[in-house]
């Protein structure tokens, strides 16, 4: 502030990350954007929250603090999904874990209303947005309230925040209050009523009336003409009088939808009442299409939670602007020679797009960026390839990756602007790929090859995660990617094998995942290279039963996968499998008292345990619960010393967790030779099966060939 003469800031943007100077951290996207508006922008990177001084160190601003936790959900940041807490943390100088505080974004608000009571307080970031309504709390397992009248912030800011808070800052600085500001998209607030001049709708003519029995009609019976129908729902023989029958409403179409709110169920009616909670969780989902989403509001005791409808995304010049301002494109000068890991991990890659129309349930990443894909243009790449290549430290020729949440939904949208603004399908790509949804990879392909042909550039690698449903749909991209993107293993994440679980995640079926992998093989083959798929999985997803997870494993088993770690579901906030975790409904479908499909949910520890264990099923460490499971499954026939038996019925001296582990591993000279194949099978599983380097990931797995064996089993030597 000295050196540019500045005797205030006018924003001040409090984050839980330490300061990179980078696109891909979203405190410096917005300090830049702010900046180039003509703002005066100060970053308090990871203050002391234990005191006010640190909020205090760039005097007060003159327009507001904005304040986010960082790229990370602080308590995801913080905690396992076992809720173990972490030892570091990726966007902290030099991983040091305990920087921030849980929960980051009240505690800052809190600290910067104490710095400077007055001054306007804008909260934001996927924190703020994932928790903008009343949520379940997986680290408290309960429903909290929405983080608005937690963190006591003046306005929420969802999802991608451009737009808004370019808007918000131009208004407050022509001497609006926040107070009056109500009709920014993207914007959630405080009020103490809805207005007069709207039109407020019950959610329950959305949908079914949640709170009433669903009633299935007689197909056969003889209707009364439309004059002579009663007005009420008449009783139905065979029910209690004081039942009723559930209309199916029409939608209010004729409502002014800029004047039209939809009324969600309460704060303390969901805390109270696991169908209220899914049926708003349903509610919710339905309403985040840009092109039809109304406003909704939710109670919080006497006063509302306001949300207007989501932001209008980018195009894609604004896309590209936004990216190619002037980011130093390296961490803060005052961390030294501390390293950044999440920096370390991007430094050399390229975002290209934002948003998914993937609509997985456990993913919360179309509830913060969006449906609809945003992409920058081929030149904008090109770009900043070209100032990677020649400004970064320690560039050597090679990109790490070219994507964004997905790694080929570039320029990929619907065939049709009127449809996409009138869908309110959850997915775009489930239970099928949408017919007009355009699939073409041409542009990425192009991009992809135009990158690659640089001067200076060696390699581009693809590290994004792949959508290899849409990708079998264009094997050419496949052929492109296999040939020149790939650096040994490709990640994609089949999720699971059984339909039941997939069905709640909202993926394709495996036999997608075999088709894509008959092509990587196909195309691997014919370009010489040895290059292996590392498929992901989640244990304990909601609707996920034992039998589910033991199919998985005999499947990973069949297929020689042995996966190094995995992952166990974590319920974010607002998720749709968050959802179901809690309440143990299926939102997907209609929620009714009576009608609501209920699921197998995972919740014990034991059970957590298990799911987790069938995952690594070759880890000797698990085998004694294994043993004990099946056998209560009535699967003891999967315990033994043979290929078709998934865990060995012997035990390696010193692992385990029962006494079981004390026993020696028996002699096997004289064991037919299928149980000495089984025995080497279960020794490497002990090691973990990590015999490769590269990829590395919460739930990463791995799949390796296994070695050529000669007569009796015994490897054959390799030149």
């Amino acid at each position: 502030m000295d050196q540019l003469g500045w005797d205030s800031c006018d924003i001040i943007i409090v984050t839980g990350d330490a300061y990179v100077d980078h696109p891909s951290f979203g405190m410096a996207l917005i300090g830049r954007l702010l900046e180039a508006q003509g703002f005066r922008v100060g970053i308090l990177a990871q203050p002391d929250w234990r005191s006010v001084d640190d909020f205090q160190a760039l005097g007060r601003p003159n327009l507001f603090f904005g304040i986010t936790a960082g790229n990370m959900d602080s308590m995801v940041n913080r905690y396992t999904a076992d809720r173990r807490i972490r030892s570091n943390d990726a966007y902290t100088a030099d991983g040091e874990g305990g920087k921030r505080p849980d929960r980051s974004v009240v505690v800052y608000s809190q600290r910067a209303r104490e710095a400077y009571k007055k001054v306007p307080v804008v909260i934001g970031g996927i924190e703020a947005s994932l928790r903008r309504i009343a949520h379940f709390d997986y680290w408290s397992e309960k429903v909290r309230r929405s983080i608005l009248p937690d963190s006591k912030a003046d306005m929420l800011i969802y999802g991608n925040a451009e737009r808004a808070v370019v808007d918000l800052a131009h208004r407050l600085a022509a001497g609006e209050k926040i107070s009056e500001i109500t009709d920014l998209r993207g914007t959630a607030f405080m009020r103490a009523a809805v207005p007069e001049e709207w039109s407020e709708i019950d959610s329950s003519l959305l949908d079914d009336d949640p709170t009433q029995p669903a009633i299935i009609p007689n197909p056969y019976a003889k209707e009364p003409p439309c004059d002579q129908r009663p007005t009420q729902a008449a009783p139905v023989e065979g029910l209690a009088a004081n039942s009723t029958v559930v209309t199916f409403h029409q939608r209010p179409r004729k409502m002014d939808r800029s004047r039209s709110v939809v009324r969600l169920p309460s704060y303390d009616q969901v805390v109270n009442d696991k169908l209220l909670y899914a049926h708003a969780s349903r509610i919710f989902h339905l309403e985040t299409n840009p092109g039809n989403a109304r406003a909704m509001v939710q109670q919080h005791g006497k006063r509302e939670v306001w949300l207007n409808p989501p932001p209008i995304p980018l195009t894609m010049e604004e896309f590209d602007a936004v990216f190619e301002l002037p980011y130093a494109r390296v961490p803060h000068p005052v961390y030294g020679k501390a390293k950044n890991p999440a920096w370390e991990m991007i430094r050399f890659s390229v975002n290209i797009m934002r948003g998914c129309f993937g609509g997985c349930t456990f993913c919360s990443i179309t509830e913060h960026e969006g449906r609809i894909i945003q992409s920058r243009s081929e030149a904008s790449v090109v770009r900043e390839v070209e100032a990677i290549r020649d400004n970064t430290p320690g560039f050597t020729g090679n990109i790490s990756d070219l994507g964004g949440p997905t790694a080929n939904m570039y320029r990929l949208q619907c065939k049709s602007e009127k449809i996409e603004a009138s869908c309110r399908r959850l997915s775009c790509v489930y239970p099928g790929i949408c017919d007009n949804l355009n699939t073409d990879h041409t542009p990425l392909i192009k991009l992809y090859r135009k990158v690659r042909n640089l001067s200076g550039i060696k390699r581009v690698f693809i590290a994004s995660g792949l959508r290899y449903d849409l990708a079998v749909k264009d094997p050419e991209y496949v052929k492109e990617l296999v040939t020149h993107h790939v650096g040994g293993y490709l990640k994609i994440a089949p999720e699971h094998t059984e339909q039941g679980p997939l069905s709640k995640m909202m993926k394709p079926g495996i036999g997608t995942y075999d088709r894509f992998k008959e092509l990587f093989e196909r195309y691997s083959k014919e370009a010489g290279k040895k290059q292996y798929l590392i498929p992901y999985f989640i244990a304990a997803h909601p609707g996920t039963s034992d039998e589910d997870m033991l199919n998985l494993a005999l499947w990973l088993k069949e297929n020689e996968f042995r996966p190094d770690q995995v992952q166990s579901f974590l319920a974010t906030p607002m998720a749709l499998a968050s959802t179901m975790f809690h309440t143990g409904i299926n939102p997907l479908k209609k929620v009714t008292r009576q009608g609501a499909e209920k699921l197998s949910v995972a919740k014990g520890l034991r059970q957590r345990r298990l799911h987790k264990a069938l995952l690594r099923y070759h880890d000797a460490e698990n085998w004694p619960l294994l043993r004990e499971e099946l056998k209560a499954m009535g699967r003891a026939d999967l315990i033994g010393n043979g290929k078709k038996h998934l865990i060995p019925s012997w035990q390696p001296a010193g692992t385990g967790t029962s006494q079981e582990g004390a026993r020696k591993r028996p002699m096997v000279k004289k064991a037919p030779q299928g149980q000495r194949s089984s025995g080497r099978t279960a020794k490497s599983g002990a090691r973990s099966g990590n015999r490769g380097g590269g990829v590395s990931r919460l739930e990463a797995g791995r799949s390796f060939p296994r070695p050529a064996r000669g007569k009796g089993g015994a490897p054959k030597r390799r030149r």
